[in-house]
C-alpha cells in the first residue's frame, strides 16, 4: 500500500500498478496521502497571462502558438510592463495568489530579459507569487530571473521520453531536463507537468510521472493538462479522453509526489463540475483561474467560485513579505523612467 513518504526511486511498473488499482481504492489512497500534507479543502489559485503570443518556431503538435500551423491565432508582440501589471492587479482582485506569465519563445533573447525581469519585480511588488514560462533557459538567464525574485519557472516535460518524439521534434527531452536543472540550481521553484490525451498510452502516462517523481527534488507545482484540441494542429482529431483516465492520472501524481501542488490546468473548460470535484478528491489542489489559458478557453471565474462554494473549498492564502508590499510605489517610478527609453520599445519588435 502506498504511503505519504517522499520517494525518488519509483519504477515504471510500480506506477503502472497504481494506475491498475480499482478506481475507488486509488482515490481513497490518494486522498489519504493528500490529507497528510495539505488541507483537503484549500486550493491554490493562479492566473495565466500570455505576455507574447504566437509565432513560436517549435513544432509541439498540440500548440496553436506554433508558427508551423495555421490555427487563425493572431500574433502579438511582447506586452509592455505596465500592461502586464494591469493584468496582474485584475488577477489579484479576482482572487488569484500567483500570476503566471507565458511567452511563445523557443528561448528568450538577450534584449527581452530586462523587460521580463521588470515584470517579475512588478508583479511581486503587488503581493503576488510569480511564475514564468519562456522556453529553454541558459545559466545566465536562469540567474537573471532568480535575481529578479521569480518564484516559479514552468517548463513541462509533456509526456514520456518514449512518446515525446511523436509530439515534438524541435527540442529534445534532455533539453527540457537541463532547463529544469538550471531553474533549480538558480534557486527557483520548479513547475513541471504534462498533457494527457495526446494519443499516448498508460505506459506513457506512467513514464511521465516517473520522470517527474524521480527528479532530485519533486516539482513544487505539477500541472496536469487535458489536451485542448485546436483546429489546425496535428492533434485536432485526437479521440476524446475518458474522464476516468484523467482522474487516475491526478490520483497517481498525488501519490508519487505527495508534497507537490497538483494543478488542474488546460482542459477545464470541457470538464463538468462533477469531474472537477473528483479531481479535487483525487488530490488536485491548484487551478488556473480566469477566462483564458494563454490562447485556449478556461471556465469563467464566477463559475469557479460557485463550484468552490458548493464544495466548501477555500482559496489557499499567500503570505507576502513586508518588503514586497512596500516596493510597488518605487517600481512605478522605475517603469515610467524605462518607458521613456527607446530601448524599451525595441524589445518588442
Amino acid at each position: 500500500m502506498p504511503t505519504a513518504a517522499i520517494r525518488h526511486d519509483w519504477t515504471r511498473q510500480q506506477v503502472l500498478d497504481l494506475f491498475a488499482m480499482p478506481f475507488n481504492d486509488l482515490l481513497f489512497t490518494a486522498q489519504q496521502v493528500h490529507r497528510t500534507h495539505f488541507d483537503a479543502n484549500r486550493v491554490q489559485v493562479s492566473t495565466l497571462c500570455s505576455i507574447k503570443t504566437g509565432a513560436c518556431p517549435e513544432d509541439c503538435a498540440y500548440c496553436p502558438q506554433s508558427a508551423r500551423y495555421d490555427t487563425g491565432l493572431e500574433r502579438e508582440k511582447l506586452m509592455k510592463v505596465e500592461k502586464v501589471l494591469e493584468e496582474a492587479r485584475a488577477a489579484k482582485a479576482g482572487g488569484a495568489t500567483r500570476f503566471c506569465m507565458g511567452a511563445a519563445w523557443r528561448s528568450p533573447k538577450k534584449k527581452d530579459m530586462p523587460y521580463v525581469t521588470e515584470m517579475v519585480r512588478g508583479v511581486k511588488a503587488l503581493g503576488l507569487e510569480t511564475c514564468m514560462t519562456l522556453g529553454m533557459l541558459n545559466d545566465e538567464q536562469a540567474k537573471e530571473l532568480a535575481d529578479a525574485g521569480l518564484d516559479y519557472y514552468n517548463h513541462n516535460l509533456d509526456t514520456s521520453p518514449e512518446y515525446y518524439g511523436e509530439i515534438i521534434t524541435t527540442r529534445t527531452y534532455q533539453d527540457r531536463l537541463e532547463t529544469l536543472d538550471r531553474v533549480r540550481t538558480a534557486g527557483m521553484k520548479v513547475c513541471a507537468g504534462g498533457i494527457i490525451g495526446m494519443g499516448e498510452g498508460e505506459q506513457d502516462r506512467a513514464g511521465l510521472l516517473v520522470q517527474l517523481a524521480n527528479l532530485p527534488e519533486h516539482p513544487e507545482s505539477v500541472p496536469i493538462n487535458m489536451l485542448v484540441k485546436v483546429a489546425g494542429t496535428p492533434l485536432e482529431d485526437e479521440r476524446d479522453l475518458d474522464p476516468f483516465e484523467f482522474i487516475r492520472c491526478i490520483a497517481v501524481a498525488r501519490i508519487v509526489m505527495p508534497k507537490s501542488h497538483v494543478r488542474l490546468s488546460a482542459g477545464r473548460e470541457h470538464m463538468s463540475d462533477e469531474m472537477q470535484a473528483l479531481a479535487f478528491l483525487a488530490g488536485a489542489n491548484s487551478i488556473f483561474y480566469g477566462e483564458k489559458l494563454l490562447t485556449t478557453p478556461n471556465p469563467e471565474t464566477n463559475r469557479d467560485m460557485q463550484l468552490f462554494n458548493r464544495l466548501g473549498i477555500q482559496p489557499e492564502e499567500y503570505h507576502q513579505h513586508a518588503d514586497e508590499a512596500e516596493a510597488e510605489a518605487e517600481l512605478s517610478g522605475r517603469i515610467a523612467e524605462q518607458q521613456q527609453d527607446p530601448y524599451f520599445y525595441n524589445a518588442v519588435k
